[in-house]
């Protein structure tokens, strides 16, 4: 059984000039993407694996007629694998890829758990540290100081780049 989540900004009391990140946990430190980007939170359900496809990419599940790729991030940095749990989820994201027939493409990430929705202002983003330009930095849009925690948060167009869209066009079943 597939439980899916909706983010309810307005419960939750999300107001502001800010851009808004849905965060979520890897390990024990906290990251968030662009809540634009979210399209849905969904429970962990084991995906059809593809085969040859890179060792992140978990496989692919069907939601509502879409083929949807699902990527392991704790995989995709190279961190330790853990057994997916009760709190495993999978966020659904909304990438623009004009390689697709739709002009975007919807990409599942596999997460330990869903945190929190923030108004983050622009001058609570601060550039990450250069560590000589470490692979690590690659993905990450800044980082953010919020209720005296760290927030790592994400760009979304270079974790999911145009040349792995571009390997994973996966048909639509309609």
């Amino acid at each position: 059984m597939t439980t899916t989540h909706q983010v309810d900004l307005d419960s939750r009391g999300i107001t502001g000039t800010g851009s808004q990140y849905l965060t979520f946990m890897l390990a024990d430190e906290e990251y968030g993407v662009d809540i634009l980007s979210v399209r849905e939170i969904r429970g962990w359900q084991k995906p059809t694996p593809i085969p040859r496809a890179p060792g992140f990419l978990k496989g692919v599940i069907n939601i509502r007629g879409s083929i949807v790729p699902i990527i392991d991030l704790r995989e995709r940095f190279e961190m330790d694998a853990i057994d997916y749990g009760d709190s495993t989820v999978v966020i659904v994201l909304h990438i623009p890829d004009e390689h697709s027939e739709k002009g975007h493409q919807n990409i599942g990430i596999v997460v330990d758990a869903v945190s929190e929705v923030y108004s983050v202002g622009p001058d609570s983003i601060k550039p990450t540290p250069d560590f000589g330009g470490a692979a690590e930095n690659q993905f990450v849009h800044g980082l953010a100081t919020l209720e005296e925690k760290m927030i790592i948060l994400l760009d979304i167009d270079r974790l999911i780049s145009k040349t792995m869209l571009a390997g994973l066009q996966i048909p639509s079943t309609h």
